[in-house]
């Protein structure tokens, strides 16, 4: 069992206190990513394949890109952990103006834009449950994103406490629809429609490493967590381990039912497997299943997204009133609330689109591939910086792993600004604006000190 590491009377008011443990971590990084798409982008990344092998090879190398940067995030974490994350790192390596960039991307893109195209995924399959008409999706997207938020401005135990419930929930269904598939589903039963395959590699991979995205939330917890410097490293890898060995499963049982083409031309690829192996009764029961394991992954989301908008609310001070940390409930409730009404603008921008869901995932894409190569990035310049600066976990193989990192990531920005639709200019614009904002933002307050969070 976890024991605190920090006395009650040593706390910091005002301050992130040590209250999670492993579990909590484990839970909430599991579930920010096996609810992040994998029962919604199949359908894209099949539809952009250009065969059977290639799309179930794209779901592998995935995994194994994204273990290659969850390294990188160790360390990075370990040396490091303060409850701005990303934006900790990017300010040390680079200054506080690039920091306040990247806030300003989490906040109105990044954060925003999987919030919300995880609750399209709450939406679209809500809609097979009970069809509301043409706007039910964005209904039901508006509702989960208000419901969400007001559960964890009322505090840290009551998100995570629902976080620990909903990804047990979420991690059964995803084998259920694996045993489904695999176990249970008669030859032959594979959909006669077949898929065109013309999409580009780049693209491919663009779907899978956003499916796989979210483990890198795990470091925003990295000052409320229990012995943070140890396990933080064991829980970004062995939870993308298992999320991986789950992703590839879940495609072959997609790919045995539906085939390419039935994947393809899937808006809840997950429902229409289950339909084919049981019928309706199993249509709606994976529906729900869906349902819960989009909430556990956007409530996580949330979770960790505040934390970002409450570490630069703290450096800079025109923007103080979102760093206020609520002592009594242990939530940065501003920033939270803040968190909620932009996720509640994009709701309604993607409800003018076609596909909601995927719009939401090209407005993402750009800013979020940008800031993952300046983090791979900022480790070499951290590392060349401080180089007696203590490191309770190394890169393996450094500097090959982390070039591998820098690549992909480079790669992955190129790929979603290329081939991706009106949704990725619309996040590229409203990242501009916060560079145009910077000669007004006034001068942050020094940098925090290594014993601060």
């Amino acid at each position: 069992m976890d024991s605190p590491s920090t006395s009650a009377s040593s706390r910091i008011p005002g301050q992130p206190h040590q209250v999670l443990g492993r579990r909590e971590a484990f839970a909430i990084t599991v579930g920010i990513v096996v609810g992040a798409g994998i029962f919604r982008t199949p359908s894209l990344v099949a539809g952009a394949a250009p065969g059977e092998l290639a799309m179930l090879l794209a779901w592998v190398v995935g995994g194994l890109l994204s273990i290659a940067g969850a390294l990188c995030y160790a360390e990075l974490a370990t040396a490091y952990p303060q409850a701005g994350g990303d934006y900790a790192y990017l300010r040390r390596a680079y200054g506080p103006r690039l920091a306040f960039l990247y806030a300003w991307a989490r906040l109105t893109v990044i954060q925003t834009g999987s919030i919300v195209l995880l609750a399209y995924v709450v939406g679209d399959y809500m809609r097979q449950i009970l069809d509301l008409g043409p706007w039910s999706s964005s209904i039901y997207a508006a509702a989960t994103v208000f419901l969400l938020t007001a559960c964890n401005w009322l505090g840290v135990r009551q998100g995570t406490g629902l976080q620990n419930v909903l990804t047990v929930v979420e991690v059964f269904g995803l084998c259920l629809v694996i045993a489904a598939g695999l176990l249970l589903a008669p030859e032959g039963t594979a959909l006669a429609a077949t898929s065109d395959g013309e999409g580009s590699l780049g693209l491919v991979l663009v779907f899978v490493l956003l499916t796989y995205g979210g483990w890198n939330e795990a470091v925003y917890l990295t000052t409320e967590m229990r012995d943070a410097r140890r396990w933080m490293p064991r829980i970004l890898i062995l939870s993308l381990i298992v999320i991986a060995a789950l992703y590839v499963l879940a495609n072959l049982a997609y790919l045995r039912v539906l085939g390419m083409g039935g994947m393809a031309a899937s808006d809840a690829v997950a429902a229409d497997m289950m339909r084919a192996v049981f019928g309706g009764r199993g249509a709606a029961l994976m529906s729900v299943i869906v349902v819960v394991a989009a909430l556990t992954s956007a409530n996580a989301t949330m979770i960790t997204g505040a934390r970002s908008v409450y570490a630069v609310g703290r450096d800079f001070p025109a923007l103080a009133a979102v760093g206020r940390w609520d002592e009594r409930h242990g939530s940065p409730r501003v920033a939270m609330l803040l968190q909620g009404a932009l996720s509640l603008a994009l709701v309604a921008l993607a409800a003018t689109a076609l596909d909601g869901f995927r719009l939401a995932v090209e407005y993402t894409a750009p800013v979020f591939w940008l800031f993952f190569l300046l983090v791979g990035i900022a480790l070499f310049v951290l590392r060349r910086r401080d180089p007696d600066r203590p490191r309770p976990f190394r890169v393996p193989l450094y500097p090959a792993v982390p070039l591998l990192f820098c690549a992909t990531s480079a790669s992955l920005l190129y790929s979603s600004l290329v081939h991706t639709g009106y949704g990725a200019l619309v996040g590229v614009a409203v990242l501009a604006l916060g560079g145009l904002l910077l000669p007004f933002i006034d001068t942050p307050l020094p940098p925090r000190t290594d014993s601060s969070p």
